[in-house]
């Protein structure tokens, strides 16, 4: 088998750094951040564990082809020249996914993806008088196309269904968070099980679900169903068998304490459903309660991470809900660092507390930002000379 090849890992606005802090303590090489990615080297056995073991990466890419491309022949020509059975048999299916951003072409990604099928279509009707069938939902392969300026990256998309999809989330509430990006924002806080977590408005549950994976050391995509490698024609089973194996060993046991609160029944329900799923439950409590009326009942410091509605979400009084947002992390979580993103820039300032930190980020298509707030016992300056 090859040795070490290049790799993209796919990830959110705003995770490029995280990404690369994780590739790094995976073993990767040659890591070079980009926008909502981060490049990086490693051989198949690496490439097992990236898809298993990454918190937050959408997608892990292995680079086929480079070139360059000034029009849609010289991509196609440039396409239908990769030995394509080396990797897809004629009876398999393929689908191709583009992404384009290049003056020279004015056509729109759905189109590239076209005139890609064709190419690969074409080089098996040639060779073989038959061709590959598509197959967007569940393809044997599946085919990344890069177009920036006048450079083409074709990529094997090696994780088949995206890596946000776990395998444990059967229940979600209004207004669900990926993943990823809660997984994303807990690392981004610092949070690595040293410390208690608290969601005071957890929803489904898919922050303490991923909080739990990164203070236990479980692999977040260790539930899931398949990745795309598997399908491939020099997939190495006992390989993967291997690496999956000594991830599951790495697995910690913590003491720490968990603890999700939500207002709403069917919010714990749900959430209840989702921890089942990702057999998590000895390490994560749940309860029903209000936020506006609760106290931090762990001692020492804490953790607070949440994704409170947004006016796009949930229809609430933005301004005097954030305001009681402030008021009650001031009153009642003391000795705690707060994080919670929004997209609702306005409101924010009526929380009334002064920012330590403010990054920009994206849920979905809004802008958001995510904001820590430093909630000492005293006052600050008394907090740091103790």
């Amino acid at each position: 088998m090859a040795g070490n090849f290049k790799m993209v890992a796919t990830t959110l606005f705003g995770l490029e750094d995280i990404l690369a802090k994780e590739l790094l303590r995976l073993g990767a090489q040659k890591i070079q951040k980009q926008v909502r990615s981060v490049s990086f080297y490693g051989d198949y056995g690496f490439m097992y564990k990236a898809n298993l073991a990454l918190h937050t990466a959408i997608r892990v890419l292995k680079s086929l082809k480079t070139f360059k491309v000034y029009n849609e022949t010289d991509l196609y020509n440039s396409i239908k020249s990769i030995e394509w059975d080396k990797y897809l048999d004629v009876d398999n299916t393929f689908a191709i996914n583009a992404v384009v951003n290049s003056d020279d072409f004015t056509t729109n990604s759905h189109y590239i993806a076209l005139k890609s099928k064709d190419a690969v279509a074409d080089y098996f009707r040639e060779k073989y008088n038959k061709r590959p069938s598509v197959d967007l939902d569940h393809p044997h392969l599946k085919l990344n196309v890069h177009i920036h300026k006048n450079t083409c990256n074709v990529y094997l998309d090696s994780s088949g269904m995206s890596l946000h999809k776990r395998g444990y989330r059967s229940a979600t509430n209004i207004a669900p968070i990926n993943e990823v990006l809660a997984a994303g924002l807990l690392l981004l806080a610092g949070y690595d099980g040293t410390t208690h977590l608290i969601d005071p408005m957890c929803g489904s549950g898919t922050i303490l679900i991923e909080a739990a994976m990164i203070a236990n050391n479980i692999p977040p995509n260790i539930n899931r169903k398949e990745f795309g490698f598997e399908n491939w024609k020099d997939f190495d089973e006992p390989l993967y068998d291997k690496i999956y194996e000594a991830l599951l060993k790495r697995v910690r046991s913590n003491s720490l304490q968990i603890i999700g609160i939500d207002k709403a029944p069917s919010a714990i329900m749900k959430a209840a459903d989702n921890i089942k799923n990702a057999n998590l439950e000895e390490f994560i409590k749940i309860e029903k309660g209000d936020f506006f009326t609760s106290e931090k009942e762990v001692k020492g410091p804490a953790l607070l991470v949440f994704n409170p509605p947004y006016g796009e979400r949930l229809a609430i009084d933005a301004e005097g809900f954030y305001k009681k947002i402030g008021d009650t992390l001031k009153q009642s979580y003391k000795n705690t660092k707060a994080w919670l993103i929004t997209s609702d820039l306005e409101a924010l300032k009526h929380v009334g507390l002064r920012t330590s930190r403010r990054i920009p980020m994206k849920n979905g298509n809004l802008e958001c930002r995510y904001v820590n707030y430093e909630i000492y016992e005293g006052s600050k300056k008394a907090s740091k000379n103790s």
